[in-house]
């Protein structure tokens, strides 16, 4: 699980399907109104306020972005209180009957976004992937010094699930599944190759 602040009301936690399994938690589950869940949501806001200092307390606006081979992104942003809470002592003496008041927005992406540290794993991973036939598009970002790959869901009547699979095992094998999304790249990163990235690269560069 990892935690990182982008406001000061506003954080992301980007969960691997092992942190979901450790818990016993499926992928479908975080739609569903189960206690597991509660209990995962309470275990974030707890790491968050330890690592972070977020006091979770009031309204809460919760995104959670599900990620093909990934993982999970959650947004959590915190709303006005207008002191409500201050004067709810009863779930203060007791943990368990925490309750927060949460507005959950769920989102299913199918975008594959894979960070690379040395420009020399972006090349070789290109190449990798067109001699292989998987892809010879994506888009490249620069951003917080790492090389950002990004490539839209593939056409299932085209590609099916194996090329798919195929495509994020060579993607894995070099770099590794970030929780940035596009929003956060074009506003905060700069675009390298805007479009045709594969291609762009092994035309320019030998692996």
């Amino acid at each position: 699980m990892k935690i990182e602040r982008l406001s000061q009301d506003k954080i992301r936690i980007f969960l691997t399907f092992d942190d979901l399994l450790e818990r016993g938690i499926q992928k479908d589950d975080m739609w569903r109104e189960i206690p597991k869940v509660h209990e995962l949501f309470s275990e974030m806001m707890e790491q968050a306020h330890t690592e972070l200092g977020f006091d979770a307390s009031g309204p809460l606006a919760v995104e959670i972005f599900g990620l093909p081979a990934q993982g999970m992104v959650v947004i959590v942003t915190r709303g006005k209180s207008n002191g409500q809470h201050s004067e709810g002592t009863d779930a203060d003496e007791d943990g368990e009957d925490d309750v927060y008041e949460m507005e959950v927005t769920l989102e299913q992406s199918d975008v594959m976004m894979y960070a690379f540290r040395d420009f020399e794993n972006v090349i070789s991973v290109c190449h990798q992937l067109r001699n292989a036939g998987l892809s010879e598009g994506g888009r490249l970002y620069s951003y917080k010094g790492n090389w950002i790959l990004e490539f839209e869901p593939l056409d299932p009547a085209e590609a099916g699930p194996s090329k798919t699979l195929a495509t994020i095992a060579l993607l894995a094998e070099y770099g590794d599944a970030t929780s940035v999304t596009t929003a956060v790249l074009e506003e905060y990163g700069k675009t390298i190759i805007a479009a045709d990235a594969v291609s762009e690269i092994c035309t320019h560069f030998n692996p």
